[in-house]
């Protein structure tokens, strides 16, 4: 097997990191000096021995063959995914001065990389494997039953507690502390409704959040109390419309759209944690059939998740929807090429645009915080001491999310920019636009910013 792929840079290579401080310490260790027996293959493999407090060398392998991501395989004891040895040596090579150059792989990495491999291929020719062939559809649809049954148990609580917290008005909610969201979570979790719980964690963090939190607060206890009624009354709604419920209140469904096979470009990944799961999203278009849909992927706290894709690059595979009204969540399925260099970008549209945009979105998923939209022709702004998107031949703009204003990917934008229109991509919700990947004009590869 030929390795396809091209060398990556140093923002995709730290996009890997699970954490900041990993992505720190890695661009620690991105030199020379710590570093021996490095080399490289013409299959995708990077590997080399690195200093470290123990008396032998870390021995660190990295196998970036597979276009579901990279894997690595490091000595060191760090329960990260990938370690700092793993970053540092993979921004090494994307250095591309010579430091890593083309080898015969040792012994301990060959070992590792024909085992992975002979794994990988098992599980693709395995098909189903036998229990999940002999699982009881019948057993199956009892626990479906006896699952929907706790969550109606949960959502009525919910109803009534909701109902509770507006007749004791909201002045009361400041004083009640945090313990009073942290317990109704609780309950719901118990009612095996996560996603009920993570929006009621949500509210608990309102009250006292600045100026006008009674407002948000009453909003988001309207959008709960809808999502309620909606589980309650799902027997009522459109199917469409009920499979999002279903989602929305935590329930895991499975892809079911026919596979669409296309030349996908990786528009932008970034991860959310908290402490117990971190979760990667990575957005993809796809350059025939016009569409963006989201990849979802999970890892324990202190690992990145399994999926990594480098922005700016497109490969060619099968990708499924997950059902739902306004649903962009996907499976990705067989990949037939490696993550190669693109000169495609999406086709942008006004900010004017973007924002109706959303508000189509919402009459399908009326819970979605954010759309994913690329605008064209816009320059970042100063306002009053934050920041907007503006178009360039326009009189219209959007504001960024005040979470975007304080990241670092906001002066890379600025600086992309210097004042000129660029294309950008990102989320589009009611507290504003969150830039997460950028493109200058004319030519010029895309610049993450997440």
């Amino acid at each position: 097997m030929t390795w396809q792929g091209e060398r990556w840079t140093a923002d995709q290579v730290l996009a890997l990191a699970p954490d900041v401080a990993s992505r720190k310490a890695g661009s620690k260790l991105g030199t020379a000096g710590p570093w021996s027996g490095t080399g490289s293959s013409g299959e995708g493999t990077v590997w080399g021995l690195c200093e470290g407090s123990g008396s032998k060398p870390y021995q660190t392998v990295v196998d970036l063959s597979d276009a579901a991501g990279p894997a690595y395989k490091c000595s060191c004891p760090s329960r990260k995914f990938p370690c700092k040895h793993a970053l540092g040596l993979l921004l090494l090579w994307a250095g591309g001065d010579g430091a890593v150059p083309r080898a015969r792989q040792p012994d301990w990495a060959e070992q590792w990389i024909k085992g992975r491999r002979q794994r990988a291929q098992e599980k693709r020719t395995a098909g189903v494997s036998p229990s999940a062939a002999s699982a009881d559809p019948e057993a199956a649809r009892r626990r479906a039953e006896r699952r929907a049954e706790r969550i109606t148990a949960g959502a009525t609580e919910l109803e009534q507690r909701l109902a509770d917290l507006l007749r004791g008005g909201l002045a009361a909610v400041e004083q009640a502390g945090y313990g009073l969201w942290e317990e109704t979570a609780a309950r719901m979790v118990d009612a095996q409704a996560p996603g009920l719980a993570g929006r009621v964690r949500e509210l608990g963090a309102l009250p006292a959040s600045g100026p006008g939190w009674p407002v948000r607060l009453l909003e988001e206890c309207a959008l709960l109390h809808l999502l309620d009624r909606a589980w309650l009354r799902r027997e009522r709604l459109p199917e469409g419309l009920a499979a999002t419920v279903r989602s929305r209140v935590g329930l895991a469904g499975s892809p079911d759209g026919p596979p669409v096979r296309d030349r996908w470009l990786v528009l932008a990944q970034y991860d959310t944690s908290d402490a117990r799961l971190t979760t990667r999203r990575i957005w993809l278009y796809g350059e025939k059939s016009d569409r963006t849909v989201l990849l979802l992927s999970y890892g324990a706290a202190g690992r990145a998740p399994e999926l990594a894709l480098p922005v700016g690059r497109a490969f060619e595979a099968d990708v499924s929807s997950y059902p739902g009204a306004g649903q962009l969540r996907a499976a990705l399925g067989e990949q037939f090429t490696p993550p190669a260099p693109a000169a495609t970008r999406p086709p942008g549209m006004t900010t004017q645009d973007a924002a109706a945009r959303y508000g189509e979105a919402l009459q399908a998923d009326p819970w979605l915080d954010s759309y994913p939209v690329t605008l064209g022709q816009v320059i970042p702004t100063p306002l009053d001491g934050s920041w907007q998107l503006a178009d360039a031949d326009r009189g219209t703009a959007l504001p960024l999310t005040p979470s975007a204003g304080g990241r670092p990917g906001l002066w890379r934008l600025v600086a992309l920019s210097g004042g000129a229109p660029v294309t950008v991509f990102g989320e589009c919700g009611h507290r504003g636009f969150t830039p997460l990947t950028a493109w200058p004009e004319g030519a010029g590869e895309a610049v993450p910013l997440c």
